[in-house]
């Protein structure tokens, strides 16, 4: 891994963690920008308030040092924003938006505002709100084949400033799966079952990362996901090469 790589790939930290065990895990590439443009204008329908605190009890206390599953005590609370099937890069951050350098602070917010701008006219609530960078949304639930299209890194970044803990998709475009892991920015996880059916946009849900579980305490349905398994501890750390300078794979860079 070249070390210029890095100075593009950053983390917008937001993930309460009490437990970080040292699995290994291969390397990632980090893949080049191809630009592709399309223009989608939203219609801001509602505005949704952020979600009420959590009222069911959930274990918090850290997981013995025999454990060996990473973010065992990580969950992740807030209201859901669902999206279909092939929502592609291009839908999630705009090829005109691929000059912002998410390693200066600046601009990374900026990214944020363009989070999934690209999504048609059929999304008639916008993923974040008009000269806002946060969405009230911190958690996606997508379909199949969720971050389809070209590369770039900037897909999950821009996810990741907007606030977005995780997104929980049938299944994901390789590629994009694998910058949600380099860059650290959101963690990619997998549902057994068709979510996105059952779940609205505006629904207050609950990811146990430990469980592998979602909540949806709108509808108090639960949902199994598939374990995150090593993919969790390079993304804990904050990306690939925050990963590979805790494990000592690369030397830390110098004060």
């Amino acid at each position: 891994m070249a070390a210029s790589a890095s100075s593009s790939l950053c983390r917008n930290p937001k993930f309460t963690t009490l437990h970080n065990p040292q699995p290994s895990f291969g390397p990632l590439s980090s893949p080049s920008f191809l630009k592709l443009s399309t223009k989608s204008p939203f219609k801001t329908l509602t505005t949704f308030a952020t979600a009420p605190p959590l009222t069911i009890p959930r274990a918090t206390t850290p997981s013995s040092s025999t454990a060996t599953t990473a973010n065992a005590t990580t969950s992740f609370h807030g209201i859901c924003y669902v999206v279909g099937d092939n929502i592609d890069t291009d839908q999630i951050i705009p090829a005109e938006y691929l000059t912002l350098v998410p390693s200066k602070p600046d601009e990374y917010k900026k990214l944020g505002s363009y989070a999934l701008v690209g999504l048609p006219s059929t999304y008639p609530i916008r993923f974040v709100e008009p000269d806002q960078f946060k969405s009230n949304f911190s958690i996606v639930i997508a379909g199949e084949n969720f971050g389809c299209g070209s590369s770039r890194e900037h897909a999950p970044v821009a996810l990741g400033a907007a606030g977005v803990a995780a997104v929980v998709a049938e299944s994901y475009a390789r590629i994009f799966f694998r910058n949600s892991v380099a860059t650290g920015e959101v963690y990619p996880l997998e549902s057994e079952v068709r979510i996105c059916e059952e779940c609205k946009t505006g629904d207050v849900v609950t990811i146990e990362l430990g469980e592998s579980l979602l909540i949806n305490h709108t509808t108090g349905k639960e949902y199994k996901l598939k374990p995150i398994g090593d993919a969790g501890p390079v993304i804990e750390a904050g990306g690939i090469f925050a990963y590979a300078r805790k494990a000592g794979m690369i030397p830390t860079q110098s004060a």
